[in-house]
Formats: structure tokens, sequence, C-alpha cells
């Protein structure tokens, strides 16, 4: 125990810097998979039937392909156009994997909100733009907001794979420490510490995010 707490101190400014890129590189893939999911929503929800079409394509070919497989693709076939770091092709292939499962949990959300507020708030003389921003938005967010934060939680954890890559990230850092010490056992616990932690923040603070937005529902105290 003493032997791996010594390695887990040593080791400690390495696996915090890799912690920031491993958020770094989540948070702008996220970012630009948000932007994604809504366009590939918004196109799945359509009236015409071609944009339904592609979307539907779209998310699958992203659900019946490998991470992977998607992560090399765009990795080596956008470097042979342009010059890329690993950085922003892991954000990018990570971005075009979620945005796809974005777009379903946008879908999803908007159609659960019932078509009689909408059609009441229109009916008042509300734009589809207001309806959509006051009424339709912020109904579907309090509805995907739990399924998004595991969406979030879940592309921290397949951030590891841009490792692959050459992007050095908390995953390829516990590689480094393994070839290094000779102890691969530990390296991994380590690194697993470390991604625990990250999904233990996350999901508290999708909890407390959870708890504002319903915080108008509950009942005042008398």
């Amino acid at each position: 125990m003493q032997h791996f707490l010594e390695l887990f101190a040593q080791y400690a400014p390495l696996f915090v810097e890799a912690s920031w890129v491993t958020l770094r590189l989540t948070a702008a893939a996220l970012v630009l998979a948000m932007v994604g999911g809504a366009v590939v929503a918004a196109m799945a929800m359509s009236r015409l039937r071609p944009l339904r079409w592609l979307a539907t394509a779209y998310i699958g070919l992203v659900r019946g392909t490998p991470l992977i497989t998607q992560i090399f693709i765009i990795y080596f076939g956008l470097v042979a156009i342009v010059t890329l770091s690993a950085f922003w092709a892991g954000a990018l292939a990570l971005a075009f994997h979620n945005s796809a499962y974005i777009a379903e949990i946008f879908r999803s959300g908007f159609q659960a909100v019932p078509k009689g507020l909408t059609e009441a708030s229109r009916s008042l003389g509300m734009s589809r733009t207001k309806t959509l921003k006051r009424v339709q938005a912020p109904l579907a967010l309090r509805t995907t907001l739990p399924v998004l934060g595991n969406q979030y939680i879940i592309a921290v954890k397949d951030s590891s794979l841009v490792s692959f890559i050459g992007m050095t990230e908390l995953f390829q850092t516990s590689r480094n420490m393994a070839a290094s010490t000779y102890e691969p056992l530990t390296a991994y616990i380590v690194v697993a510490i470390y991604y625990l932690v990250i999904v233990l923040a996350l999901t508290a603070l999708v909890s407390w995010l959870e708890h504002r937005l319903s915080a108008h529902r509950r009942p005042a105290a008398a």
C-alpha cells in the first residue's frame, strides 16, 4: 500500500495535467456535439422527408460503427487533407460520435412537450421562435437533462480512446506510467481513480442543475 501511495504521489502532477487535457478535450467535443446534435434533431423532426432520411442515416451510421474506427477514419482522413492536431482530431471524432446520441435525446425531449402547450402559446400570439425559446426549449431541457448528463459522462470515459492517435490524456499517461514502472496494474488503478473523481464531480453537477431547474415545482413552505 505504501508503495502504491508513493507512486500515486510521484505521478500526481502528470495525471493532474492529463486530467485538464481530458476535460478540455471533452468540453470542446461536447460543444461541437451539442450544435451538431441540435441540427440533426431539427432535421429528424423536419416536415421534409429527405432531411428526415439524412438524419436517420447519420444516426444509424454513428451507432453502427465503433468509436475507435470513427476516430481513426477522421484522424487519418483529415490529416491527409489538412494539418490537424491530435487534440482537434479527437475532439471532432468525439463530437461526430456524440452528436448522433444527443440528437436523439433532443428529439425525444421536444416530442415529450405536450402539444397543447405549444398550441396554447401560438394561440396567444407567440411566434414560432418565441414558443420554441420560452416554452418548448425549457421544458425539453428539464426532461433531457438527466440523459444529457449521462451522455456527458460517457463522453469523458470515451475520450480515453484518443490515446491511440497519440493524444497524451489520462489513459495515455497511465500507459506511460505502466511502461516506466513495469507495474501496469498499479498504473491502471491510478487512472481509474482519476476517472472516478471526474465522473463523481460531473454527476454531482448534473444533480445540482436538476435540483435548480425543478426548484420552482416544489410548493412554497407554509
